[in-house]
């Protein structure tokens, strides 16, 4: 029994056995092997769909054939690409069939897709600059630019914030406009810097503009010095207002018109600007009175007084004070300052 058992046994482990195969012959499409075998790498490099507005970055071949091995002809850079389909040839390279029947490789280096990126509500404010372009919608490639009724160098309301491949655009006004052309700070000194660049650079002539809130600054030889006759008065009316707001003097105090108010070095001649008598009077005047006379008219004879009695002759102490705030020196005998100096004094006042 035993035996019998054991030559069954061989017997059926000898009988080959029938192999049961899993293996089909199975034929893939291009198109089927590329997207078994693209990942992420890939889509990097190639576009995975048709873009919508698909441009060349750069002058590119189109071929005759998809497996792109004859040359055809040169397409010049920012062409917009007639796609009509994408395909995969035979080296696993995502192509594009043109409307012309040729194709060109469907990479991301030779072609980008002109579209808005993204789009976003803004509330900002701008300065424009010059020569800026407006559009009817964030630049892209067939975006036309429109006429608009805006000025430079005005203060405009951004509303809406889009990105393109040429740029950021804001939405102002109905009009887009590209974000080089729009200043975060206030630029209206740079027109005037432009004005009298083309109307006053000439070498007679020291020119000193300061906007005061923004501190910006436009010039022409703002720091050239040079005969300044009655502008150098500014420096009498800020040291007496100075002397009156730290309670060294009142507008109320009086001062006499002697013949020495008119004889010290740094004097002014009577014969020039102002209303005052020329020859003294003996009369009081009070401060009050004689700093009207120098704004209003420039009056030597007041501006004299002043300098006489409060500035002491132009002393020492007055002339580290109006230099201090002057930023150069300022000589009451030569009456030689700058533009810029000269504005210093005027903004201190």
């Amino acid at each position: 029994m035993k035996k019998l058992f054991a030559v069954m046994l061989m017997t059926f482990l000898l009988t080959p056995l029938s192999a049961i195969s899993t293996e089909k012959d199975l034929s893939l499409s291009n198109e089927e092997k590329y997207n078994l075998s693209s990942n992420i790498a890939t889509t990097e490099v190639y576009f995975d769909n048709i873009p919508t507005n698909p441009i060349l970055y750069k002058d590119s071949y189109t071929y005759s054939d998809i497996n792109l091995n004859n040359g055809l002809k040169l397409i010049k850079s920012d062409t917009k690409l007639s796609v009509i389909n994408m395909r995969i040839n035979d080296n696993s390279i995502p192509v594009f069939e043109l409307a012309d029947g040729s194709f060109i490789e469907a990479s991301h280096q030779n072609i980008y897709d002109d579209v808005v990126y993204n789009q976003s509500s803004e509330n900002l404010d701008f300065w424009l600059e010059d020569s800026f372009l407006t559009y009817s919608a964030p630049y892209t490639n067939g975006i036309k630019e429109v006429k608009n009724n805006l000025s430079s160098y005005t203060m405009v309301h951004a509303t809406q914030k889009a990105t393109t491949y040429h740029g950021t655009y804001y939405k102002i006004n109905n009009y887009w406009i590209n974000d080089t052309f729009l200043s975060t700070s206030d630029n209206r000194m740079e027109k005037v810097q432009s004005l009298l660049s083309q109307k006053y650079n000439k070498s007679d002539y020291s020119i000193y503009v300061k906007q005061l809130d923004s501190k910006e600054s436009a010039g022409i030889n703002a720091d050239m010095t040079m005969y300044a006759a009655s502008v150098a008065k500014l420096a009498t009316l800020y040291y007496v207002e100075e002397q009156m707001q730290n309670g060294t003097i009142s507008a109320n105090d009086k001062l006499t018109y002697t013949d020495k108010v008119n004889s010290f070095e740094k004097a002014y001649d009577v014969s020039g600007s102002g209303n005052m008598v020329k020859t003294a009077d003996n009369k009081d005047y009070t401060i009050a009175e004689l700093l009207s006379a120098v704004a209003q008219n420039s009056d030597n004879v007041a501006t004299n007084i002043l300098g006489y009695y409060v500035a002491h002759q132009y002393d020492a102490d007055f002339q580290s004070e109006v230099t201090s705030i002057a930023g150069a020196n300022w000589d009451m005998k030569s009456r030689s300052i700058s533009a810029k100096t000269a504005a210093n004094l005027m903004e201190a006042i």
